[in-house]
């Protein structure tokens, strides 16, 4: 793990002013220029350039001179420098090399800022929480790349890394999928997960102007307020976690036959028809149809006799 780091003491934050911050278009387009930089679609590269959805993300984070600040992909820094005005300190974590000596210059006027280069799927994200946090309470906040917002949510949230929330920018319709309830198209696996580990909450709609290059969904910025307990109780709850995967891996089979088939789930089809009649529910229900208390009801039967 590389890490670009300014070293400087700690104290107030510079006040870079609005106009000469990246959310001016203009300066934006003037460092690309300047490093010749080249969007790649292979790490999902979408820049903002909008300073009332900037404000916002920060404001949604509940960011404070209190909080340290975990950034992850911060592009060329226009979310960075926001966040730095308001935290203790920022630490990001950025997968482009070819981004390090934009964010070197353009992070310049923050001497609360530090950059590691590296991809946060294989970061000890604990350590460097440990050694940048200072004991600080931990906010995650990320302009996440839509091809891989997923992975990196599930790392966060079953790792359980010490944060108090997770503030990201998503593609719409994932951000709809984390709040949807049982019964809608937009519910499944990653609803259920993420609703076991946060409370969920849009907190504004994103339209593609304002980004650079525009892309051609919206967005949505949704708020995670991790839980200091889950919503349900169960025995084992990475198991928990697999079967809920394996119920909507083959989302139009029943659950029976879907976490029968999984090769992340122990169980055969006798065990879970048995645990559903054991809860009351019908046999050829379906992930999609349970809330969920309903699969911890279900996990609860499952495990217990594999212990």
């Amino acid at each position: 793990m590389e890490e670009e780091n300014r070293n400087g003491k700690m104290g107030l934050t510079p006040v870079v002013p609005r106009e000469e911050r990246l959310s001016n278009p203009q300066k934006t387009i003037a460092i690309i220029k300047k490093y010749d930089f080249a969007f790649r679609k292979r790490f999902g590269q979408n820049f903002l350039i909008d300073p009332h959805v900037l404000d916002r993300i920060v404001e949604a984070a509940g960011v404070t001179k209190e909080d340290f600040v975990l950034e992850i992909g911060p592009g060329i820094g226009t979310l960075t420098q926001y966040l730095a005005e308001a935290a203790h300190n920022v630490v990001s974590i950025e997968i482009d090399r070819d981004l390090i000596p934009i964010l070197q210059e353009t992070l310049a006027p923050y001497d609360n800022t530090a950059v590691i280069s590296g991809d946060v799927l294989k970061t000890d994200l604990p350590a460097v929480i440990a050694q940048y946090g200072g004991g600080r309470p931990v906010k995650v906040v990320a302009n996440l790349p839509y091809y891989i917002t997923t992975p990196i949510l599930m790392t966060l949230l079953e790792n359980k890394i010490p944060a108090e929330s997770i503030t990201v920018m998503v593609q719409k319709e994932v951000a709809d999928r984390m709040q949807a309830g049982p019964g809608t198209k937009d519910y499944g696996a990653l609803s259920l997960t993420v609703q076991y580990y946060t409370h969920p909450h849009i907190e504004a709609n994103v339209p593609p102007n304002c980004f650079m290059p525009r892309p051609k969904v919206g967005s949505a910025v949704i708020s995670l307020d991790i839980l200091t307990e889950p919503p349900v109780d169960v025995p084992d709850p990475k198991g928990f976690i697999k079967m809920i995967r394996a119920a909507f891996g083959q989302r139009r089979k029943t659950l029976v036959n879907a976490v029968a088939n999984s090769a992340e789930t122990p169980y055969t089809k006798e065990d879970v028809a048995a645990a559903l009649r054991a809860v009351g529910y019908s046999e050829s229900v379906r992930g999609e149809a349970l809330t969920l208390e309903q699969f911890a009801e279900v996990a609860r039967v499952l495990q217990s006799k594999a212990v």
